[in-house]
This record gives structure tokens, C-alpha cells and sequence, in this order.
């Protein structure tokens, strides 16, 4: 009853938040989303022009001018009046009703072991800014799943050896571009969602796309003992996927 509670809130919550949203952009401030497409635009193609004096420049001011832009909507202000009014709820709620743990002693009838698990090192990690690439030597394959900020990601298969059955990437990403490197004996799926970049995957090349999804496969994908799942997220960079 109470996660129903809860849930039906934050639903509240974030409809008055599309309302106050909508309600910014068409009457108190019009220009906000054409100042959001130029500041996404002066990300973009200052990234596209480093590492150039010129587009280090238009990229910092980019992100300079969209920090501004979102700290000063209504919407944002919303939200935050929002989350402190809900923390005060809470607060005063506890105050009112404090929990009480009565502890429930059962005698156990299944004996209980730890089980052994083994952790292994990724190849990648979550990370803010910065590059990151495979090692320029053999290493050991492990399936990718990281979220990263502001940066470029590469991937080369030339170096390992891929399991048999299905391999899967995901590549969650603000800013930059990702780079995959496929030897010519692997098939591959591609699940791309991109707010503005471009695509290129096999030769096959889409510039200047914008709030799109594409989903492409190599024709023997289906039937392939080895293939590559690649899922990638990027609201402003480029993706490419070629041969090696």
C-alpha cells in the first residue's frame, strides 16, 4: 500500500512537471528551447572539431551556456521545491509515527551458506570524462555495460577470442562518439538511439541525424554461433562500426 502510495506520487510529481515544462516553453520562456538546440549544436560540433584551439572553445562555452540555461528554468526550480517539500513530508511523518522493530526470532531449518561468487575486472568503467579504449594486446573478453559522461569510447575485437553464443555491449554515453571494430567473421546487431549525430555502420553512412533510433543486423545474424549484441545511448555524438 505504501509503494502504491508512493508510486502514484512521484507520477503526480512528474506530470505537474511536464505541465510546468510545457507551460515554460509556450508561454513564460519561448527562446529556452532554441537556446537549448544551439548550446546542443555548439557541443556537438566542438566536439567534432577538436582537438583544435577553436573547438575546444565552442565546446566548453557549449556546456558553459546549457549549465546556464537549465539552472535557470521553472522546471528545474520545480523539481527542487518538489524533492525539499517531500523530504520535510517524510521528516515530519517520522517525527509523528516513529517505527517500531519488534524482532521476529524463528528458528532456522535450512542451513544457510554463503555462496561463493567470483568477481571479475571490466573492461571498462563508469566514468565522467575521458577516453576509453580495449588494450592494444590479446586480453580477455568480458561483456561491456557502462554509463559515461563526456567522452569517446573504442572497442577492438581484434584481440581477443569471443565466446561462443552471444556477446553484448551496452554503451550509455552524454557526449563523444563510439567507435566498434569488428573482425569480418562476426555477425552483429546494432540498437542505436541518438538525439543528434551520425551513423555509420559498415560503409553505411547517415549524417546530421536527429532523435532517431536505428536498428540494423548482418544478415546472418539469426543463425551465427558467434555473434555481437552492441546496444549504445548517446544524446549528442557520433557512432561508427566497421571492419578489421
Amino acid at each position: 500500500m505504501i509503494n502504491k502510495v508512493k508510486s502514484e506520487y512521484i507520477s503526480w510529481i512528474l506530470l505537474l512537471g511536464a505541465v510546468v515544462l510545457f507551460l515554460e516553453f509556450s508561454f513564460f520562456n519561448r527562446g529556452l528551447i532554441f537556446s537549448l538546440l544551439v548550446e546542443a549544436g555548439m557541443i556537438y560540433f566542438g566536439r567534432k572539431w577538436m582537438p583544435s584551439k577553436s573547438g575546444k572553445i565552442l565546446f566548453w562555452l557549449g556546456i558553459i551556456f546549457l549549465v546556464i540555461s537549465v539552472f535557470s528554468m521553472i522546471t528545474l526550480k520545480f523539481f527542487l521545491l518538489a524533492i525539499l517539500i517531500h523530504f520535510l513530508i517524510q521528516f515530519v511523518q517520522a517525527k509523528r509515527n516513529p517505527a517500531h522493530i519488534k524482532p521476529i526470532i524463528q528458528e532456522s531449518t535450512v542451513n544457510l551458506e554463503k555462496e561463493t561468487v567470483i568477481r571479475n575486472k571490466p573492461l571498462f568503467v563508469n566514468q565522467l570524462f575521458g577516453q576509453q579504449k580495449t588494450p592494444n594486446h590479446v586480453y580477455e573478453w568480458r561483456d561491456i555495460n557502462i554509463q559515461t559522461g563526456i567522452g569517446d569510447t573504442v572497442v577492438d575485437f581484434s584481440y581477443t577470442v569471443l565466446p561462443k553464443g552471444e556477446t553484448v555491449i551496452f554503451i550509455r554515453n552524454i557526449i563523444g562518439n563510439i567507435q566498434v571494430l569488428v573482425p569480418y567473421d562476426i555477425e552483429i546487431s546494432v540498437n542505436h538511439s541518438v538525439l543528434a549525430g551520425s551513423i555509420e555502420i559498415f560503409g553505411n553512412q547517415e549524417s546530421k541525424v536527429f532523435n532517431q533510433t536505428v536498428q540494423v543486423q548482418t544478415p546472418g545474424f539469426e543463425q551465427a554461433e558467434q555473434r555481437v549484441k552492441i546496444f549504445t545511448s548517446i544524446p549528442v555524438g557520433d557512432i561508427e562500426v566497421k571492419r578489421v
